[in-house]
């Protein structure tokens, strides 16, 4: 091989586990390939967040009759519009099958390019006798939630509460008056058991690291020409380049990781140029996958051998069971009298976040785990006027003018690991580039569709007990997928016989196969994951470089 094709390390994937991966192996000292199967992005050409509907072709509608042929799944995201469809798969190109009556959304793009869980999440599993334990506590990975945090830039407010634990804060984004009036009178009337917080978010409320603080435009979807917002190309992939250790390559299509049943080690990838269909492989000591839950699944699902004739590092059976999202559409949407006279100015990219508090202190009787609550305050604007009775010049003028206050509380619900919601290859179907895709089997439990209940209730509760009028509680049929939070298709465990990694995202099987994307989770807790996923990838890769160094790789 020449040495333009090997390398010391590779990573499958340029997202939120791949550019860590990249900046920390590079870091390290280590001659990095970044594989990407889709184009580079360059910020000054792709962001568009201050461009005016009226500029844009169809007004910012979107070439609606495009979307429903070539992205009818990818569309039903909010965020997939006519600035961002482009960050989007085409659904032609990459398919994917479900089982009949399984009905799973699965969002994804190809491009370049608070903290999530307690001792209460790590220990969860064992203590309620279900699936397996994880293979390490908070106290493992609390340092890595630091090392992350600090290069990060989490704005938050620290809160106490030992579900939630706090972090290394930049300071928090202000609530408006709505937001400040319900928290007040929650904490009056639950006991300080449900507190309202500003939401911890990877958005910068000051200069961090040379990237500049939010300037509250809004449309962060559309991309962050300020680099405020975290991402690989905001921050990690930077940081990688910089040290002269990197290769990215996009377009590169990874088919199958490339297995010696000599060494026992997987020694490089398969794959295809998506321009040309060249065939191209590359070698490495250490590989990464971080292409996604259900991408690197795939990926070693495609690269079975004789040793491992349903997947590589599957001797377990485990590889692409256990998958979990976070179940959400359960919430309750009101109108909160009061403060006519107050207004919002700016567009915050962020909203409130209510802390889970059921299964907390006291155990609930009809379901497992819980939920946490997103939302907002706001105020009604002119488009109320599309379904509003009225004509003349006072029904114009009426709508000048914000309306009422609304607020809103929606849920995001933790989902049992089960073996039973799992993906397999579909052996009849491929994608543009001749890969057989996935099969995906998953449905709700009955766990999760109680949580789903029980967010509406809690929701109208609250808002009740702060006054709130016309209170509309909604518990929505929305099917596993939405959340965009794919979890545990390779979990990590103690006994090989039942998990696919080790405690250090390892394979029990490939010694040298590290997978560190949502695959990993042993479970899902209620939070948002991102934070977790990229901690262990940074303790994941100074584990590889220690043993490198001792000749254990």
């Amino acid at each position: 091989m020449s040495d333009e094709s090997t390398y010391d390390a590779i990573v499958v994937g340029s997202g939120i586990t791949g550019g860590w991966a990249a900046k920390e192996l590079t870091e390290k000292g280590l001659k990095t390939l970044v594989l990407e199967a889709g184009r580079p992005i360059v910020p000054e050409e792709d962001y568009v967040e201050h461009v005016p509907s009226w500029d844009m072709k169809f007004r910012g509608m979107g070439d609606r009759r495009r979307l429903r042929e070539d992205q009818p799944i990818q569309s039903t995201c909010y965020a997939c519009d006519e600035w961002s469809s482009k960050f989007f798969v085409s659904d032609t190109e990459h398919p994917y099958t479900t089982a009949p009556g399984k009905p799973f959304r699965w969002i994804r793009g190809r491009q370049v390019g608070g903290r999530s869980i307690s001792d209460l999440d790590f220990e969860a599993n064992l203590r309620d006798g279900i699936a397996i334990d994880w293979p390490i506590r908070y106290a493992d990975i609390a340092p890595w939630y630091d090392y992350v945090e600090d290069f990060v830039g989490i704005s938050g407010e620290a809160l106490g509460l030992p579900q939630l634990p706090d972090s290394h804060f930049l300071p928090p984004m202000e609530l408006n008056c709505a937001e400040k009036f319900v928290r007040g009178e929650l904490g009056k009337h639950f006991n300080g058991e449900r507190v309202l917080t500003i939401g911890r978010s990877a958005i910068l409320t000051q200069a961090h690291k040379g990237r500049a603080a939010c300037h509250y435009c809004g449309p962060c979807e559309r991309g962050c020409i300020t680099l405020s917002y975290f991402n690989s190309i905001n921050a990690t992939l930077p940081a990688a380049a910089k040290t002269g250790r990197m290769t990215l390559r996009p377009f590169s299509v990874v088919h199958s990781v490339i297995f010696d049943s000599a060494t026992r080690k997987a020694t490089g990838v398969r794959v295809l140029d998506s321009r040309d269909r060249k065939p191209l492989e590359f070698r490495a000591k250490v590989i990464f996958l971080c292409a996604s839950t259900l991408e690197s699944v795939r990926l070693l699902f495609n690269s079975s051998t004789s040793e491992f004739p349903n997947g590589l590092a599957n001797s377990s059976g485990e590889l692409g069971h256990n998958l979990m999202d976070h179940v959400k559409t359960g919430g309750a949407d009101a109108t909160l009298p009061g403060m006519e006279d107050r207004h919002i100015i700016g567009r915050r990219p962020n909203g409130i976040y209510v802390p889970r508090f059921r299964n907390v202190k006291t155990r609930h009787p009809d379901f497992l785990r819980g939920y946490g609550f997103q939302g907002q305050g706001f105020r009604e604007g002119w488009a109320r006027g599309i379904g509003q009775v009225g004509f003349g010049p006072e029904f114009k003028k009426s709508l000048s003018q914000p309306g009422p206050w609304q607020f809103s509380f929606y849920g995001y619900g933790e989902c049992l690991p089960n073996h039973n919601n799992f993906v397999e290859l579909d052996k009849e179907k491929r994608d543009a580039w001749g890969i057989p895709v996935l099969k995906i089997h998953s449905s709700w439990g009955e766990n999760e569709l109680a949580l789903r209940r029980d967010m509406a209730v809690a929701a109208a509760e609250m808002l009740a007990a702060v006054g709130a009028r016309d209170i509309q509680p909604y518990a929505e049929n929305e099917p596993p997928g939405f959340a965009i939070h794919e979890m545990g298709t390779a979990r990590m465990g103690r006994d090989p016989k039942t998990s696919v990694l080790n405690g250090f995202n390892q394979s029990h099987d490939v010694k040298n196969l590290f997978i560190t994307d949502g695959g990993a989770m042993a479970s899902s807790a209620c939070v948002n994951p991102s934070l977790t996923y990229m901690a262990l990838t940074a303790r994941a890769c100074d584990y590889a470089v220690q043993q490198m160094k001792r000749g254990e790789l």
